[in-house]
């Protein structure tokens, strides 16, 4: 018997899953009752599937009418941009310069130190991450990269998700990572109707990951700092150039996503989980 906490979070991500693939559009309303009907399960799990959805900035309680799906603006978009920029950023820095021996400026504790050297860079990221730890995000980077280049939407959602998780998780700070990641799943939640609108994405997605990931190894700060730069400034440029094509307002509701048949490997690799719509964020 599947216990309801394990059922809240398996509907959780399988709703989230229908939000990045546009069945769920921005805008939509729906109430617990139909949830429950869709999937065949008591409407307590789903309610509580939604609650954690909605504290997560995806869907809006609506007083006496249910939920709805959260409508984020190109000012929203931008400032999570910047802030996931700002935290991932400095979290990175400091666990860097604390593995590594030297003083962060920011912490407080003693005088600031020069910049953190090589040899102690090296032992930095061996703190940073284990052998397993970097493989598991390796996996990650090289299968969202292959995506990427194809422009295959579906399968690069899920694992962009784990890898930046992955990635997060390495700096040591929980708050932070999670912080991070939901806001990652809140950008991809306003590009993704806009980007499944494109009829090929390919070649024009950010494919940097395991360039990304080996600057991390070797704790090279200022690489890892230019290649986070350019996929920020990448993901702006993306979303303002299909705005200049004549993206329709945000308060058009998304056309419906591509539809399950015929996926890959990959495909189901990246979304496991409850039912079709199962999340590839877990």
């Amino acid at each position: 018997m599947i216990r309801r906490s394990t059922l809240r979070a398996q509907i959780a991500s399988a709703l989230r899953d229908e939000i990045m693939a546009g069945r769920l559009p921005t805008g939509r309303e729906f109430t617990v009752k139909e949830i429950a009907e869709q999937y065949g399960v008591s409407a307590t799990p789903v309610r509580e599937a939604l609650v954690d959805l909605a504290a997560q900035g995806l869907l809006e309680v609506r007083q006496h009418r249910g939920f709805r799906v959260h409508e984020f603006t190109l000012a929203d978009f931008r400032a999570m941009v910047d802030a996931r920029s700002l935290v991932f950023d400095g979290v990175f820095r400091r666990a860097l310069a604390r593995a590594g021996g030297g003083h962060d400026p920011h912490d407080g504790a003693g005088v600031p130190g020069p910049r953190t050297g090589r040899a102690s860079c090296a032992a930095a990221a061996r703190q940073l991450a284990d052998p397993a730890t970097l493989a598991s995000v390796r996996r990650r980077a090289q299968a969202a990269e292959r995506a990427a280049l194809a422009g295959d939407l579906d399968v690069l959602i899920g694992y962009d998700l784990r890898y930046w998780r992955e990635l997060g998780n390495m700096v040591g700070n929980p708050y932070a990572a999670e912080f991070l990641d939901r806001l990652r799943v809140q950008c991809w939640a306003f590009a993704v109707s806009r980007l499944r609108r494109e009829r090929d994405l390919r070649g024009r997605l950010w494919a940097g990951h395991q360039e990304l990931l080996a600057a991390v190894e070797r704790a090279d700060a200022a690489t890892a700092e230019r290649l986070i730069k350019a996929y920020d400034a990448h993901a702006l440029e993306l979303v303002h150039g299909l705005r200049a094509r004549g993206e329709p307002s945000v308060e058009h509701q998304a056309e419906s996503g591509t539809g399950n048949e015929g996926r890959s490997r990959d495909r189901e690799e990246a979304n496991p989980g409850l039912g079709p719509g199962a999340s590839a964020a877990d």
